[in-house]
């Protein structure tokens, strides 16, 4: 009894330590997000754009100062001069505060906040690319290892079928049936299968190296990637034509938020040619520390328009110029940019098609491969074929296997490559 509760322990323990070693794709992503630079400074400067939102807003209030100045001499500063001033003035001060409150100045506080606006739009949108670019390098990571740990599975599977032709080699070679030279055919082959497995490996620990660094992990050499391909199934298409109508692509609503910035700016250089007006309250109050000399706060109010006339002609319609060419060549690089995004998406999508069919050959080459191995294993076991033919059928079931274990990882890739493109793959996390 106590020896089968050992056993159940161990079991237990190794299957929590395999638990411990496993990673799915979610949690890949999850980890990812939380440990990216490019992510957190994304924050960050969304956090700055609210901040000078806040500052563009302060605009609308009136800006209030205050100014003092105290002067005093170690001499007279000015002299007495009885009557009218018995004693001489050592000391001076002045004390003023003044308010003022712009009411129009064509429209440039109202568009200013527009910027700003439009900036924290940017910035918001911007930390979205950020964490779509992250969600796009780790899933390319992850089912770059899922394909390698499938690889190994076909060669593990080869290598065992090689050593079961070697056995056979060797009970031939044994009772005299076969030359020597038949069984160094097959170790060659087996000698080259295990070197193609040892390559296979140590990329494995460099790809593993690579994700963990990437996601924030620790190194694990025992890491495994919890997913495996289907081969069962060939996978579907979400739609039978290309998503091009750039309504969830980040890279396109960039460039809408270009052209509006463009419209803002040209409005900021109207505004130069526009009137101002303002409104302001001043009050001050001048005096001498106990010389009796002095006067209360006098509040004063003053209104101010100003007319840039000279700028009607000149450099202001200049500038005016300008921004209307600056406009003209933003629109035309929303168009052009529009369709190469497009074009994008497009080739994106074929690459996608393109990839599946590749699956069905592949799924075909492989059948016809695993029945070409079958009728060879029979026709070399009744003496109609040699090893050399028996070591080419095998060469082409590992090769086919091969392939289609590539099928299913590439079509992944563009999976998420095109679902990048169409601003989908944020939706994919759980």
């Amino acid at each position: 009894m106590r020896l089968i509760l050992i056993n159940i322990f161990m079991c237990l323990t190794l299957l929590a330590q395999a638990q411990e070693h496993t990673i799915t794709l979610d949690k890949s992503k999850q980890t990812a997000l939380a440990y990216s630079t490019a992510i957190k400074n994304g924050k960050l400067d969304i956090a700055s754009a609210e901040a000078d939102v806040k500052a563009a807003k302060s605009a609308y209030l009136p800006s209030v100062s205050l100014t003092g100045v105290g002067v005093y001499g170690f001499k007279d500063l000015i002299g007495a001069m009885p009557p009218l001033l018995e004693r001489g003035i050592n000391n001076f001060y002045f004390a003023g505060a003044s308010a003022t409150q712009p009411l129009y100045v064509g429209g440039k506080i109202r568009t200013a906040n527009q910027l700003a606006a439009l900036q924290l739009e940017v910035n918001k949108i911007r930390a979205k690319q950020s964490l779509d670019s992250v969600l796009l390098v780790t899933e390319q990571k992850y089912w770059n290892l899922v394909n390698i740990q499938e690889q190994h599975k076909t060669l593990v599977a080869n290598e065992k079928l090689l050593d079961g032709i070697l056995k056979q080699q060797n009970d031939l070679l044994a009772s005299g049936l076969i030359a020597r030279n038949d069984q160094l055919k097959v170790k060659v082959q087996r000698s080259r299968l295990l070197l193609n497995k040892s390559k296979l490996e140590n990329g494995k620990k460099l790809a593993l190296l690579d994700f963990c660094v990437y996601v924030g992990l620790p190194y694990d050499s025992l890491l495994v990637m919890q997913d495996t391909f289907i081969t069962t199934l060939v996978p579907a298409l979400a739609a039978t034509v290309p998503d091009t109508s750039l309504t969830e692509n980040d890279y396109y609503r960039l460039l809408q938020k270009s052209l509006e910035a463009e419209k803002l700016q040209t409005k900021l250089t109207r505004a130069d040619l526009l009137p101002a007006v303002s409104f302001g309250v001043n009050a001050a109050q001048i005096g001498s520390v106990d010389s009796g000399l002095g006067n209360s706060f006098m509040p004063i109010a003053m209104g101010t328009v100003s007319v840039p006339i000279s700028d009607w002609w000149g450099q202001g319609k200049q500038n005016m110029k300008k921004r209307a060419i600056s406009e003209q060549k933003a629109q035309h690089n929303f168009v052009s940019a529009q369709n190469q995004l497009k074009v994008g998406i497009t080739k994106a999508w074929y690459d996608l098609t393109d990839v599946r069919k590749e699956i069905l050959f592949a799924k075909e080459n492989l059948e016809l491969a695993q029945e070409n191995l079958k009728v060879s294993q029979d026709n070399y076991a009744s003496g109609l074929i040699g090893i050399t033919e028996l070591m080419g059928a095998q060469t082409s079931y590992q090769e086919a296997s091969s392939a289609h274990v590539n099928a299913y990882a590439n079509f992944q890739l563009k999976a998420t490559v095109y679902q990048y493109f169409t601003g989908s793959l944020n939706g994919k996390i759980k």
